[in-house]
Order: C-alpha cells, then sequence, then structure tokens
C-alpha cells in the first residue's frame, strides 16, 4: 500500500493541479473552511483564492466580492479578471445607475464566468425602516425583476434579494414567500432571498423558518453590539443550508468624520471572514489598489495580532465611529419618530464611504418629518453608537439641497 502523503507533498500535488487550472481542496485551517481554487494573474502566473460553498445552492464563490462603490466599468472589469466573479447590486443603487454599469462590465463574457445578484426595495422605502411587505408588494416583484434584467441585459440573475427586511412577520408572509417563489418559477433568478440591515438574528432565523429563503445578505461587522447574536444566526442559517452573504463589513472605514484615522480595511474584512459560516463578503471596490488587498486576503484571510489589535475590540471606552448599528431604539425615543437610522446611515455613506450617490439615495427615502430635528432645542435620544444624533442629522440633510446631476445620478 502506499504511505501517506507528507505535508510538503499534498502541498506541491495542489499546486500542480492548480496550474493545470483545476480546481482543489487544498489544506485550510478548519476555522476558515473553504477550499483553495487557481487563478491566472494578470501580472502573469497563477495566484490562490479561497472559495467557500453558498449554502444548498451549489455554488463556490471566492470570499471576497464586489460590491457597488463606484462607476468605473473597467474597474469591475479588472475585478472580474483577476477572479472577483460575485457582484451584488440593486435596483436602488443610485437611481438603478449601478445595474446598467454592471451591464456593461459582463457583457461579451460567458454567462457561467459570473454570479450576478440584485434586490429590490418594496415596502415603506428605506432599509431598516421596512416594516411590512404588501399583497401588492409581491404583485410589483415580476415587473421589477424585469427592469433589473433590462438594465443588467440578461435573462436571469443568479440571486435575488427583496432588500429592506427587518422583522419576522414580513420574512415569512405568504405574500413575500410566493412572489419570490413565482419570479423562480419564472426562470428569472436561480436562488432567491432576502437582505437585512436591522434586527439581523430575527430575519435570519425567519429566513430559515420559511425554507423559501435560499440566500440571505446581512450586515455583519466588527462594530456591531449585537455582533454575537448575528454570528449565532449565521451558524444556524449555515446548518440549515442557508447561503450567508456579508454587507457592510468596513463598518464605515473611518473612525471620524474627518478621515483623519482610517479603519483598518483589512482587517475589518478578515474578521468577518473567520466566520466559516460565512460565504463571501461584498466590500465596495473603488481602486485597483482595493482589488489587489482583496485578493492578498482571499490567498490568507489569516488576522495578524496587529490587525486585530487594530480592530480596537478592547477599547474603553469604546470609539464612536461612523457605523451604525440600525438598531432602531433612537426612534423609540425622538418625538419625531423620525427616520434616524436611514439619516445615520447615510451620513455614513457621505464621511465614511465618501458615496455622495448612496448618501443622497438614502435620504431620499426619508420624508419631510424624518429631517424635524432642527425643531429641538436638545436632541433626547441616547444613541446606542453613542452618535450625537441632531448633530449628525442636521449636517447630512443638507445633500437634499445638491442637484442629483452633481452627485452623478
Amino acid at each position: 500500500m502506499r504511505n501517506p502523503q507528507s505535508p510538503s507533498e499534498r502541498r506541491r500535488s495542489f499546486l500542480k493541479q492548480g496550474a493545470a487550472g483545476l480546481a482543489g481542496a487544498a489544506f485550510v485551517p478548519s476555522f476558515l473552511k473553504g477550499e483553495y481554487r487557481t487563478v491566472a494573474s494578470q501580472s502573469g502566473g497563477n495566484r490562490k483564492i479561497l472559495v467557500r460553498p453558498l449554502g444548498k445552492t451549489g455554488l463556490k464563490l471566492p470570499i471576497v466580492s464586489i460590491g457597488a462603490a463606484s462607476y468605473e466599468v473597467s474597474l469591475y472589469q479588472r475585478a472580474l479578471d483577476a477572479g472577483m466573479v460575485h457582484i451584488d447590486t440593486s435596483q436602488y443603487y443610485y437611481n438603478g445607475r449601478h445595474e446598467e454599469m454592471v451591464g456593461k462590465a459582463i457583457a461579451g463574457r460567458k454567462r457561467d464566468s459570473f454570479v450576478i445578484a440584485s434586490s429590490v426595495l418594496l415596502g415603506n422605502g428605506a432599509p431598516g425602516a421596512f416594516s411590512t411587505f404588501k399583497k401588492e408588494d409581491a404583485a410589483k416583484l415580476p415587473e421589477q425583476m424585469e427592469i433589473s434584467l433590462k438594465r443588467l441585459g440578461l435573462s436571469y440573475v443568479d440571486i435575488f434579494y427583496v432588500a429592506g427586511v427587518s422583522d419576522r412577520n414580513t420574512a415569512i408572509s405568504e405574500s413575500f414567500v410566493s412572489g419570490l417563489q413565482k419570479i423562480k418559477k419564472a426562470g428569472k433568478a436561480r436562488f432567491v432571498g432576502l437582505a437585512t440591515h436591522q434586527n439581523e438574528p430575527e430575519v435570519i432565523r425567519a429566513a430559515i423558518e420559511s425554507k423559501v429563503h435560499e440566500v440571505v445578505l446581512t450586515v455583519y461587522n466588527f462594530r456591531q453590539p449585537n455582533k454575537e447574536d448575528v454570528k449565532k444566526a449565521i451558524a444556524e442559517a449555515a446548518a440549515a443550508g442557508v447561503g450567508i452573504v456579508v454587507m457592510k463589513p468596513m463598518a464605515g472605514s473611518y473612525w471620524d468624520r474627518e478621515k483623519k484615522q482610517p479603519i483598518n480595511g483589512k482587517a475589518a474584512l478578515k474578521w468577518v471572514l473567520q466566520d466559516p459560516n460565512v460565504t463571501t463578503s461584498v466590500p465596495g471596490i473603488t481602486s485597483v489598489d482595493q482589488i489587489e488587498a482583496d485578493m492578498s486576503i482571499m490567498a490568507d484571510p489569516a488576522l495578524t495580532p496587529q490587525e486585530l489589535a487594530d480592530l480596537k475590540l478592547t477599547s474603553e471606552p469604546n470609539p464612536e465611529g461612523l457605523f451604525c448599528a440600525q438598531c432602531g431604539s433612537c426612534q423609540e425615543q425622538c418625538p419625531s419618530a423620525g427616520d434616524i437610522p436611514t439619516l445615520m446611515r447615510s451620513y455614513m455613506y457621505a464621511y465614511g464611504y465618501r458615496d455622495l450617490g448612496k448618501a443622497r439615495g438614502a435620504l431620499d427615502q426619508t420624508s419631510a418629518d424624518d429631517l424635524a430635528c432642527g425643531n429641538c432645542a436638545a436632541c433626547r435620544v441616547n444613541c446606542t453608537m453613542g452618535f450625537n444624533v441632531k448633530e449628525r442629522a442636521m449636517d447630512i440633510v443638507r445633500l437634499k439641497a445638491v442637484p442629483e446631476d452633481f452627485l452623478g445620478f
């Protein structure tokens, strides 16, 4: 009988297979899960990336994917060429222009060479303030689906989400799940699910309960006050075969409004990917340097001691930062019952991600009553994240007065 291979022999064997263009299982630490796949490097030669299964869908995705933060078609094409094959877009990103840009980036490519996820925002509007998904909303899903497909230049998307789900009743409502089932039966989406910015553990568990949602797009990062419960819910979803995609991994990108103290983005993304139940994350890409940083993470997502320290997880007092947990406790305290979570998310987009288009898009989902902070002599809200809510709200609402064409709409 042949003697078992040594670790070095096994590694050489894997690399030999990879050089031949095969996807094979490398020896990945068990806490990271997945397998390494070899892709051609743009600078010549090959490079390895870690991929993980997306629940029971049969898809295997790189652990870092492409989120929305740029209009540069060439940047997205470069990322696709590098092996970042999964793109997350949505109807409500830049009033649909992001879907159009993605359509240009994938034009002419083989359909099985990329994975596209898109979403629609129905109900009462803003993510984080979504209350109920009504029957009339379900009836709009096929029509909304066609809008996305036309912009993307596709006959189907790989993953389709309804975004902004923030409660169990919505996630399991008959009109919601039946609407998604119709989309899938019509062949317009291979897999369906939901996206959540608020009450994530409750929504993830409801997605499991529904037995219809195959993929969940959720907020998850090192700054979340409820991150331990989110982690438990993610583990339950993975055990049930529901795929998990993570958004907002960078937690605002900066510790301060002035952008003098950047969050260690690689450390923040690696923190998310230490969870083996997370398939992939969708940070925005705005430069070639970010693509290279993401590729390096896909080759080695292990956190170094210094990176862990950079996240200030043990800091006292906890640094304020720009990330809004979307917990909703502020709304109960606000006398005008304004949509403070959306205002704070808009503030994060503007000052953390430098994305005025996304910030304005969030603001446009608020009403006049949501901008009533100027009527209060003092703010009564005690924010979970320590924000001066009135100060931030009054600052960000100035963006309402800026013409859309200045912001790239």
